[in-house]
Order: structure tokens, then C-alpha cells, then sequence
């Protein structure tokens, strides 16, 4: 009889493990999936298995953590805005350098903004964990910007390349307003408590 609860005992608890397990790994794969987006299911097609995969995500959000990423100020955002309509109005009469003169804005805004600037698969590595869905078009503006160096890319190919890079521009431009905000938010209650405190004093 005893031997008999321990056994049900040990198969309870085991049980209860399994469950834990098979929850946390769900839940961290959900949490990954809401994040990375398409990104998730590149990654783990590129890694081979779930758990190679998961752990390079894992990898770039600690990568991620230790980066000093930081908002850009209003004036500097304008100055970024107003580049990139000169960029533009460049490709009428210049497609291929309007393109590479897309690629320089963008590694100097995300330079700015504190992202390290080196081999494009680690850019890409970095952005993936707050820009996650642009990154597609980064990939494709970086493939056309390639090809027009060795003089493989046509006009339509290199309007597309803008279009690519915009994406990626506006997608660095909104998160920096949207962290600023909330940067600005926070010192004003920060402020907010300060005062309080001191009239109670």
C-alpha cells in the first residue's frame, strides 16, 4: 500500500513537471511569436529545430538589453525627415546613388539612435527585436543596393530599393517619437511625485 501512493505520488509530481514544462514552453513560444512576427519562423528555418531557434531570439533580446537605444529629439527627427526628402528628390536624376545615399541615411539614424553599425546580418539581429516586421524590406532594399553595385539593378528595381528603405526610415523615426513620449511622460511624473513630496514637507 505505501509502495504503492509513493508510486502514485512520484507519478503525480512528474506529471505536474511535464505540465510546467510543456505551459512555460508554450507560453515562451507565444511570447516570442507576438514579438518577432515572420521573424520567428525564419529564424527556426534557418536554425534547423525549435530550441537552436528560440535560443537565438533569446540571444538577440539580451544582446538588446545591453544596448544603449535611445530616442532622437525633435529637432534632430526633423533634420533626419528633411534629409530623406532630399534623398528622394535625388533619385529623379540619380537612382542608383539616391539608393546608396538611403542606405548611409539609415545606418546614421540607427547609429544615432545607439544601434551598433557592422556586418548587416548582426544590424539585422538587432533591429529584429523592436522592428521585427520591416525587417523584410531591409533585406530586399539591402539585395537591390548589392545588385546595383555590380550594375545588376534597373530603375524599377532601385524605386522598389526606396520604397524598402522608407519602410525601415519611418518604422526608426516612430519608435523613436513613441520613446521619447513616453521618456517625456515619465520625468513629468517623475516631477509630479517631486513636488508633491516637497509641499508635504
Amino acid at each position: 500500500m505505501v509502495i504503492a501512493l509513493v508510486v502514485i505520488t512520484v507519478l503525480v509530481v512528474v506529471a505536474a513537471c511535464v505540465v510546467g514544462y510543456l505551459f512555460e514552453r508554450r507560453r515562451r513560444e507565444q511570447q516570442l511569436r507576438d514579438q518577432f512576427g515572420s521573424e520567428y519562423d525564419r529564424t527556426l528555418g534557418e536554425a534547423g529545430d525549435r530550441r537552436s531557434g528560440e535560443r537565438e531570439l533569446l540571444d538577440r533580446q539580451k544582446r538588446h538589453e545591453q544596448l544603449d537605444i535611445r530616442p532622437l529629439d525633435a529637432s534632430r527627427a526633423d533634420d533626419y525627415r528633411a534629409e530623406w526628402q532630399s534623398v528622394q528628390k535625388r533619385f529623379v536624376d540619380d537612382p542608383e546613388g539616391a539608393v546608396h545615399e538611403a542606405d548611409a541615411l539609415i545606418e546614421a539614424l540607427m547609429s544615432e539612435r545607439g544601434y551598433p553599425i557592422g556586418d548587416f546580418d548582426m544590424k539585422l539581429a538587432d533591429l529584429s527585436v523592436q522592428h521585427a516586421d520591416v525587417l523584410q524590406h531591409y533585406r530586399a532594399a539591402h539585395e537591390i543596393a548589392t545588385a546595383a553595385n555590380v550594375g545588376e539593378a534597373d530603375t524599377e528595381a532601385l524605386r522598389r530599393a526606396m520604397v524598402h528603405y522608407r519602410a525601415l526610415f519611418a518604422s526608426l523615426l516612430d519608435d523613436s517619437e513613441r520613446a521619447g513620449a513616453d521618456s517625456s511622460a515619465t520625468d513629468r511624473k517623475a516631477d509630479t511625485r517631486a513636488t508633491a513630496s516637497r509641499r508635504t514637507k
